[in-house]
């Protein structure tokens, strides 16, 4: 028998060792086993009902990304606005969504300068206006499924919040909401408006400034509250996007849910003291519900830095970039 050969052999009897030494340890656990079983009589019965008792607690609840079940004033949300449609959408939409993300790391940590924990965030538009009108004349497109789990799989590896922005063009808001209750009943999704593209009757996206009603956001709002409790979910986000009076009509009636964390967005881009007094004429220490901020990366003139963002007062609590 040469060296190849003798390897050869000893590699095979190798093998059969493992293998008989495993079949011999299967039969010694079969014996001890039953052993076990005689000698304790009752006792699968009394490990049957033990796992019964162990499998009938309450599984714990739901938290938000990196743990925790509230928003406000735990946090500061830091997100990217888009849809991967066309880069001129926002910048969520220039890349992959782990390249858009990985942006978005970047940015949020230069927020971390604070005692609030920096939460990202990826803003999709989950309805998009469009110039046409389409088969049923409502000038608005559904997202897939499919890009939806997408961003929703990139939000989760970063620990990050998921958040559906709806422009609805003729559509009502509400239709648009349900329609992606299968995300929103999850626990790190959350939910944008966008009354800018919200039209009436006879009007056409791009020619008007759209508009809602506060009786509008307060169904929403009480919308996602009956999921926040029907699935004993966390703090629930919802932002309205606004840069004119007019945008949200009846503003002062806008009412707070529990469990919904709302929160007005000042839009509108331009040069530092532009955005800085439109900030103030929207965001009021006194109104009870949450601030948030948008800077443009490739509109605004002379951006401003996160130090100038958090140097505004009250303090945004979210910052959105598009």
């Amino acid at each position: 028998m040469n060296g190849l050969d003798r390897r050869e052999a000893a590699r095979r009897r190798t093998r059969r060792e493992r293998r008989i030494a495993a079949a011999a340890a299967g039969v010694t656990l079969v014996l001890v086993a039953g052993t076990v079983m005689v000698l304790r009589g009752g006792g699968t019965e009394l490990a049957a009902d033990g796992a019964g008792a162990a499998a009938s607690q309450p599984p714990p609840p739901p938290t938000l990304p990196g743990g925790g079940r509230v928003l406000f004033p735990d946090h500061r949300i830091v997100a990217y606005y888009g849809a991967p449609q066309d880069p001129k959408l926002g910048e969520l939409g220039i890349g992959t969504p782990a390249e858009a993300t990985a942006k978005l790391l970047d940015q949020a940590d230069e927020y971390d300068v604070t005692s609030r924990r920096v939460m990202p965030a990826l803003e999709l538009i989950a309805t998009i206006v469009t110039a046409d009108p389409g088969d049923d004349g409502r000038y608005r497109l559904r997202q897939s499924a499919e890009v939806i789990d997408r961003y929703l799989a990139a939000a989760r590896r970063a620990e990050a919040l998921l958040i559906l922005d709806i422009q609805p063009g003729r559509a009502r808001f509400m239709d648009e909401v349900r329609a992606f209750e299968p995300w929103l009943g999850e626990p790190d999704v959350g939910l944008a408006l966008d009354p800018e593209w919200s039209m009436r009757p006879g009007e056409v996206p791009g020619t008007v400034i759209g508009s809602t009603e506060s009786v509008v956001v307060n169904r929403v709002s009480n919308y996602l509250a009956d999921l926040v409790r029907e699935h004993n979910l966390p703090e629930k986000l919802l932002i309205v996007h606004q840069f004119t009076h007019e945008m949200i009509r009846h503003r002062e009636l806008l009412q707070t849910e529990d469990g919904v964390a709302l929160v007005l967005n000042v839009d509108g881009f331009g040069d530092r003291p532009n955005k800085v007094s439109k900030y103030h004429l929207f965001a009021d220490r006194g109104q009870p519900w949450h601030h948030g901020f948008k800077l443009f990366y490739h509109e605004d003139v002379n951006l401003m830095t996160p130090r100038a963002v958090l140097g505004l007062r009250p303090r945004p609590d979210v910052i959105i970039y598009e």
